[in-house]
């Protein structure tokens, strides 16, 4: 705060924090806090609200955890976020790397381009496309059948159609905080650490790791909350047996018309990634003006 007013002076700099204020305020606070209010409540009938039923209640939190499907639903989700989140690290460290330390300026650039281009296209139409690459009689059975790996097509949609779909989708908020944070890094030290024998495996364990730690902490929860959130990809590219925790708080939205359970297991869903952050903030040792940067 005293770094804001110092750069831009007491009147644009108190005019900023006004704006920040009122923004978390009404975007933040009051969203959950009526949320909150929604979750500790009964779902009552208009004529009942005020009456003797409308008292606060855990019944809406405690529902969750007694219905053995949600349930394995909710902890299912846990688990296909963080197997999203792994397998889009494993994919976007290497590209990061190659961009900031092995490719020409021109290649980078090349790359970037080739990779922000599609995301240019609305979500729901780059799912679509998955839908269509997946499907039984799609393009990739039809490569496949040629190539004559497998003999039949072979029905994608499910866990692993859900899966392909949210590292597509969420693989530039791994990619960009990690190449950012290696570019930083100097590569004499690599040069170095390479010069007196040390491995790539031991060079990336020892040196870029460490340094684009930060980089790496920010991708993963960037990609672990968009996953746990995320709704189109598990609606079009799900099967019955793959549902997300997303669809069942739709579904109490608006097919069930019980926004209070919804707002309990949308309050469980936030508390979970809140979780996480802290998680891998501590695991990764970085603090949040880290992960700012």
């Amino acid at each position: 705060m005293a770094e804001l007013i110092r750069r831009f002076g007491p009147g644009l700099g108190g005019v900023i924090l006004i704006l920040v204020a009122l923004w978390i305020v009404g975007m933040v606070l009051a969203p959950n806090l009526m949320m909150l209010n929604f979750s500790l409540k009964p779902n009552l009938f208009p004529s009942e609200i005020g009456g003797p039923k409308d008292q606060y209640t855990l019944l809406n939190y405690t529902a969750l955890f007694s219905d053995p499907v949600h349930r394995a639903i909710f902890l299912k989700t846990v688990w296909g976020s963080a197997l999203v989140t792994a397998i889009t690290l494993a994919v976007t460290y290497p590209l990061a790397f190659w961009m900031a330390k092995v490719a020409s300026v021109r290649g980078a650039r090349a790359m970037l381009i080739a990779l922000i281009i599609p995301f240019w296209i609305n979500e729901v139409l780059r799912t679509l496309a998955w839908y269509i690459l997946l499907a039984f009689n799609g393009p990739l059975n039809i490569f496949l059948q040629t190539l004559g790996i497998i003999d039949q097509p072979v029905r994608w949609f499910g866990d692993t159609g859900v899966l392909a779909g949210m590292v597509y989708a969420y693989i530039l908020f791994m990619l960009f905080p990690i190449y950012n944070s290696i570019s930083t890094l100097e590569t004499a030290q690599i040069d170095a650490a390479r010069d007196l024998g040390a491995s790539t495996l031991r060079i990336h364990r020892r040196i870029v790791i460490p340094h684009a730690k930060a980089g790496i902490a920010t991708g993963c929860v960037f990609t672990f909350m968009l996953a746990a959130g995320s709704y189109v990809a598990p609606a079009l590219l799900g099967s019955p047996g793959s549902r997300w925790f997303t669809e069942i708080i739709y579904n109490w939205f608006f097919e069930g018309g019980n926004w209070n359970r919804g707002a309990a297991y949308a309050l469980i869903l936030l508390v979970l990634c809140m979780a996480v952050v802290l998680a891998a903030l501590r695991l990764f040792r970085v603090n949040l003006a880290d992960v700012a940067k």
